[in-house]
């Protein structure tokens, strides 16, 4: 039985769960079905968020549309509900000089189950499930600092025969508080499978 046991885990890809809390903030459940050195492919379920779209340079349109949604989850909506803070947040390329900005939704809630935002310009939508590959980093996450990640990532992908299915998104786990080598970033791609 246990050579069984043993020969079924050493047979099996390599599956962990990805975190559900981060310093004490709700953070998505994922798989990490793959590693390439420090980069974790993983597997992410459907999830719901909310999402704004700014204009502005990097670390200007991460601070507006930060602000925006953090209006929305303290009390700027239709039932002037406190909405959870989750982790992490997400910032996107959205065209030239624009950025979309994402808060993920506590477990369980979906468009419909969410307050409606005051703010006309945030979306609620639900994501479809997905692969990515991520590269987590410490210090600040600069614009430099994000495009030498992001470089990095997409050599090691190249390098592995692995294709990129979209544009590289930016996690923050952290507030800008937190002193840079104690903070979490990553960057991810999305990865055809």
């Amino acid at each position: 039985m246990i050579t069984t046991l043993a020969s079924f885990l050493a047979a099996a890809p390599a599956v962990a769960d990805g975190p559900v809390e981060y310093r004490g903030y709700e953070a998505p459940a994922y798989s990490v079905v793959d590693t390439l050195g420090p980069i974790e492919i993983r597997d992410y379920p459907a999830l719901t968020v909310a999402e704004v779209t700014v204009r502005g340079g990097f670390t200007r349109a991460a601070g507006r549309g930060f602000r925006t949604l953090a209006d929305y989850i303290f009390g700027a909506n239709a039932g002037a509900e406190k909405i959870a803070m989750t982790v992490p947040v997400e910032q996107s390329p959205a065209g030239e000089g624009m950025w979309t900005i994402r808060f993920v939704a506590p477990r369980g809630e979906t468009p419909a189950s969410l307050p409606a935002p005051e703010s006309p310009a945030i979306r609620l939508v639900r994501t479809e499930p997905g692969r990515q590959a991520a590269l987590r980093f410490s210090g600040l996450a600069s614009a430099g600092v994000v495009r030498e990640r992001s470089a990095a990532l997409l050599s090691a992908l190249d390098a592995a025969g692995r294709t990129p299915a979209g544009p590289v998104v930016v996690y923050y786990y952290d507030d800008p508080f937190t002193l840079p080598w104690r903070r979490r970033n990553e960057v991810a791609v999305p990865i055809a499978d």
